[in-house]
């Protein structure tokens, strides 16, 4: 681990930059996520957004062969949905990744939204995935551990009977899409590498509501819960700093319901 890079200040600027601006797309979306709306015309707002109201260049066109500006993923959807025809049905629940490119710097986020009125178990398990992030965040402070994130955000998931995807994890970002160090969303405390100031990386959970098994779908990209249980994820890009964590990727709009970091 090594090679995990340690950003100055002005990097450090950079990136926030890069990450109000992937903010700014789940702000503007979020009344567009409605019963009867399909995924791709959501990821077609977005893309219209990012090209043409802020100036900055999507990041996901042409990854790994990628078509699609956002990962749109519903329900059973772990994460990497591809956007298409299928239109959102009332109860809902609908995670939107995105990342832009801005002045060659990554900004790398995703939200969690209801198509109207969730069931009282799916309500709880975005609250409870949310909630699971802000503790991974909250560990964050130079010394701590990588396994201190995990274990955070394990304890919280677990706590309220969910279970904690183990194939999929966050990833330093920057001027590099995903990068070292890998952020595993369970561990033990004290253990794996030790945070220094300067590094920049994601934490984004992905919590099952049944187990934590997953599948990989036919088209390459897609994750599902082995199960059909229901999924949640929230995401954000955070720097460590002398004495604790910065935010980059915070809310325009608020936190709204949710409680703020």
């Amino acid at each position: 681990m090594s090679s995990v890079r340690i950003h100055t200040m002005q990097e450090i600027e950079l990136a926030r930059a890069a990450g109000h601006a992937a903010a700014q797309v789940l702000a503007m979306i979020a009344p567009h996520v409605r019963p009867g709306v399909t995924t791709e015309e959501l990821d077609d707002i977005c893309h219209d957004f990012i090209v043409n109201e802020l100036n900055v260049t999507p990041a996901n066109i042409g990854y790994h062969g990628y078509t699609r500006t956002s990962c749109i993923s519903v329900n059973h959807v772990v994460c990497h949905g591809i956007p298409a025809a299928k239109k959102l049905k009332e109860g809902d629940i609908v995670n939107i990744d995105v990342a832009v490119i801005k002045d060659g710097w990554y900004g790398d986020t995703s939200r969690m939204y209801f198509v109207g009125q969730p069931s009282v178990r799916a309500k709880r398990l975005v609250e409870i995935t949310y909630q699971s992030m802000i503790a991974g965040i909250k560990t964050v402070r130079p010394g701590a551990t990588l396994g201190d994130i995990g274990a955070a955000i394990q304890r919280v998931a677990e706590n309220a009977g969910f279970s904690v995807v183990r194939e999929y994890c966050g990833h330093g970002v920057g001027e590099i899409y995903h990068d070292d160090p890998q952020i595993l969303h369970y561990g033990s405390p004290g253990e794996g590498m030790p945070l220094k100031a300067g590094m920049i990386f994601t934490i984004e959970p992905m919590i099952n509501a049944g187990k934590a098994g997953t599948s990989l779908l036919s088209d390459g990209w897609t994750v599902v819960t082995k199960d059909r249980s229901l999924s949640a994820q929230w995401e954000h890009t955070v720097a460590v700093t002398e004495n604790g964590f910065d935010l980059l990727t915070p809310w325009p709009d608020g936190t709204g319901d949710y409680p703020a970091i």
